[in-house]
């Protein structure tokens, strides 16, 4: 067969040749049946979509809506502040709380306002540490304080130095 003639001079095993010509011929046929069925491309087609760019562009202008027919089931929202702000939000505006003196504030005596200038201490767990003064009586030590839900090892170093007995 001529395979084996044509494999000796390319190198190509006689599968791959066998391969290499089903797609050519595969090729061959798609590009003539594309030029035979393809619809007359001569004529170039332009479309205008100016009548749609307008409506988009005065979709805000009142004389427009009264134009559009269609009803107007979406709700009245200000899409220029929630959808177009691409403002990063402004952190720093938090209040900042400012920090106490060191041993500044007495633990058995302190109100809930004072203990929240602590570092790390929220309405809640000034609440509990007011709590648990009130069920066990005056705190006697710092380390006292570590018996407080929601004070642990970490928070507790953060805020000790602010902290005194009396």
């Amino acid at each position: 067969m001529g395979f084996e003639k044509i494999s000796e001079k390319t190198g190509f095993t006689q599968l791959e040749i066998k391969v290499l010509l089903f797609l050519l011929i595969v090729f061959i046929c798609g590009a003539g049946l594309k030029l035979i069925l393809r619809p007359d491309s001569s004529e170039y087609k332009n479309f205008d979509y100016s009548a749609q760019d307008s409506l988009f562009l005065n979709a805000g202008k009142p004389e427009i809506k009264d134009k559009i027919t269609a009803p107007d089931t979406h709700k009245n929202v200000d899409y220029k502040q929630e959808v177009l702000d691409f403002r990063k939000p402004d952190f720093t505006a938090r209040k900042s709380v400012e920090i106490p003196a060191e041993k500044s504030i007495n633990l058995n005596t302190a109100n809930m306002k004072s203990l929240m200038r602590l570092p790390g201490i929220g309405p809640k767990t000034a609440e509990k540490i007011i709590n648990y003064r009130k069920l066990k009586g005056k705190f006697t030590s710092l380390d006292e304080l570590l018996k407080v839900k929601g004070i642990g090892k970490v928070k507790f170093s953060k805020i000790k130095k602010y902290l005194y007995i009396e």
